[in-house]
């Protein structure tokens, strides 16, 4: 990210930039997340600006969108009982669900298929938020399976989508 001294919040809808909040779970699949950010700064319109850290409620109505990738079973429980133990989770539960919040989930294949994890994958549904679904692949631990998190071509492309649908991003 870039630092510049200020960044209007108010800039017309043709020059507006758009910001992308990306919240990290402690899934091995974070290890994407250098790539996948410098990627998602690739979008035309992406927002640069750094400021001053800001607490759950500033971030909530600075960003546009959320992306939470990688989701982590641990995180994914949290976020489905309403738990806020942490900024992610305290941005997660404030969030202004008329905005797009996309999550990405990433973990063991036995976690991914314990059947608690159906029940919170529907729970994070029905708040209205968006999944990118995992995928099957050979995971960090040897075990070959559903749960890698999703290529981030594809995050990138749907993050494109979703922006696009939301009177914004135009896709080339």
């Amino acid at each position: 990210m870039e630092p510049r001294a200020t960044c209007s919040a108010a800039a017309p809808l043709v020059e507006r930039q758009f910001r992308v909040l990306v919240g990290v779970t402690g899934s091995v699949a974070a290890l994407k997340l250098p790539l996948l950010v410098s990627r998602l700064l690739d979008i035309p319109g992406m927002w640069k600006c750094r400021s001053d850290p800001v607490l759950h409620i500033d971030l909530r109505r600075w960003a546009d969108l959320m992306l939470v990738a990688p989701l982590d079973a641990n995180t994914l429980g949290k976020v489905a009982s309403g738990i806020c133990d942490n900024l992610l989770t305290c941005v997660i539960r404030a969030w202004d669900r008329s905005k797009p919040l996309l999550f990405c989930p990433a973990m063991n294949t036995a976690m991914w298929e314990h059947p608690v994890t159906e029940q919170q994958v529907g729970q994070l549904k029905a708040f209205g938020y968006v999944e990118i679904p995992c995928v099957a692949k050979k995971l960090v631990c040897g075990d070959q399976g559903l749960g890698a998190m999703a290529e981030v071509g594809t995050i990138v492309d749907k993050v494109k989508e979703v922006l696009s649908q939301h009177g914004g991003f135009q896709q080339n």
